[in-house]
Formats: structure tokens, C-alpha cells, sequence
């Protein structure tokens, strides 16, 4: 196992050239540089280009509007000249030790292949704070956690090993941008893929998901067909002991305590 692991990070962005500004500022400005910055412009009519390009970022174009088609475009730019493969969005802040512990993590565990974590929010009021974090993300998490077996990857905070997405990539509906991403990666994974939570891993991000009603239900009904398109992948019974490497779902309870994410995307 290399001591210096190559890490490429990975933005997918639409329109989102003024929040694209202080991600990658902040990506700069980690303890450990990453090697590569991939900013994926998906069909852009802003400055999201311009941008990317001035904070040294490699921009990369993917036509089809969504949230996966754009991710899983840069994901495949990654392939190839990083070990691991990390991913934060637009309105992501990460702390400047979010690579380095990345890092850490991948090389003291050989068995790791995706690494998540929490989120936090930057703006928003206390109530949609409150909400955002003890409910939307940590409910959903539980949740998902039960159906899955696994921890729910955060599409705003995760890392995979190269190898990782290289075994899921055909198996993704990555064309799909009426589903979560982040969502339907998960339900791919299986334990042995090594899929980890740390809740110090922790990403501030935008309260945006909670704006109006309207947004916070377009995010909740995605998860129907994301489901749908997997189906019968993602059902329980295929994931329990003896089917297929399934394994059956944490049993610890959830007290509307925050311990991954889900309905990212928009």
C-alpha cells in the first residue's frame, strides 16, 4: 500500500460559478494539496468554466444536464491518474484537513474502498439547520442504512477507491439524471466494497435543499425511482447474508441523530 496515495477531487457544477468560487478556494487550501481537481461543467451558461480554470482546476464538459451524468463524467476523467477518487459539490466548504484525513484513512485501512461522512450547514436558519441535520440526513440515512446493509454515501462528502468505481460504473444508471446519484451508487455498493462512515468527517454545505417546500419534495420523491431503476437490486431480500454479498442492515436505532446524507442532488 503507497504511503502517498494520489487523490483526485471531483466537482460536478451547473450554473454555480459564485459557490464553485469559495469550494475551490477551499480545496487550495487544504493541509494535503490534492493531485488533481476535476470540475465537471455540465452544460453551464455561467462562469463556472472561467472559474475552475483560474483556481487550476482541469475542466471537463459533460452535455447531458444531471447531477450523474456530470459526476460519473468526472469519475471516469479520474480514472487512470489517481488511487482515489473523492467528490464534494458547488456549495460544498471542505475543512482543511478533509483530504488529509481522506488520506489517513485509505492507507491505515487496506480494506476501505469508499469513505463518507456528515454534513454541516453554512447558512440557513437554526430551524432548517436543525431539520436539515437531525432529520433529513439523519433520518434518511437510518433508513436507507436498514434497506442497504450499508452506510448511505454522501454525494457532497465521499471518497472511493479508483477500483471501487471502476467495478460499479456499468452497473450505475449513470445516464439517469432524474435520480439521486448518490443514492443509487449505494445501493451498487455491497460490504465488501469496505464502505465506511466517520462521523469526523464532516462537510459544511449550503441549506439550499430546504429553501421552499417545492425543493425539499422534488429531493424526497427522487428517492422512488431511484429504487425503481435498480429494482430488484435494491431490495432488502437480495441484500441479506448468503444473497449475492448482501448483508442485512445495521439494527442499532435511530434517534433523529445525524450519521450520513441523502437527496443531495438536485
Amino acid at each position: 500500500m503507497p504511503l502517498q496515495l494520489r487523490v483526485t477531487v471531483v466537482v460536478p457544477c451547473r450554473d454555480d460559478a459564485d459557490f464553485l468560487e469559495p469550494c475551490l478556494r477551499a480545496l487550495r487550501a487544504q493541509t494535503h494539496a490534492p493531485d488533481r481537481i476535476v470540475v465537471v461543467d455540465n452544460a453551464s451558461a455561467d462562469a463556472t468554466a472561467d472559474v475552475a480554470r483560474r483556481h487550476g482546476a482541469d475542466v471537463v464538459v459533460e452535455p447531458m444536464v444531471g447531477v450523474w451524468p456530470a459526476a460519473a463524467r468526472g469519475y471516469d476523467e479520474a480514472l487512470g491518474t489517481a488511487d482515489v477518487i473523492a467528490r464534494v459539490d458547488a456549495d460544498s466548504r471542505p475543512h482543511p484537513d478533509w483530504i488529509a484525513r481522506i488520506v489517513r484513512a485509505f492507507v491505515e485501512d487496506a480494506q476501505l474502498g469508499v469513505l463518507t461522512g456528515g454534513a454541516e450547514f453554512y447558512d440557513g436558519g437554526r430551524l432548517a439547520n436543525y431539520f436539515g441535520t437531525r432529520w433529513y440526513i439523519g433520518g434518511g440515512t437510518y433508513w436507507i442504512g436498514k434497506i442497504t446493509g450499508v452506510p448511505l454515501v454522501f454525494g457532497s462528502n465521499f471518497a472511493m477507491r479508483a477500483s471501487v468505481w471502476e467495478r460499479v460504473r456499468e452497473r450505475v444508471d449513470r445516464t439517469n439524471p432524474g435520480i439521486h446519484d448518490d443514492l443509487d451508487l449505494t445501493i451498487r455498493l455491497r460490504p465488501s466494497d469496505g464502505v465506511r462512515y466517520d462521523p469526523q468527517l464532516r462537510m459544511p454545505i449550503s441549506a439550499r435543499p430546504f429553501a421552499t417546500p417545492f425543493s425539499l419534495g422534488q429531493r424526497l420523491w427522487k428517492v422512488i425511482p431511484t429504487f425503481a431503476v435498480s429494482w430488484p437490486e435494491g431490495a432488502p431480500w437480495h441484500r441479506r447474508p448468503g444473497n449475492r454479498d448482501g448483508a442485512a442492515a445495521s439494527d442499532e436505532g435511530w434517534d433523529g441523530g445525524e450519521s450520513g446524507a441523502l437527496f443531495r442532488d438536485a
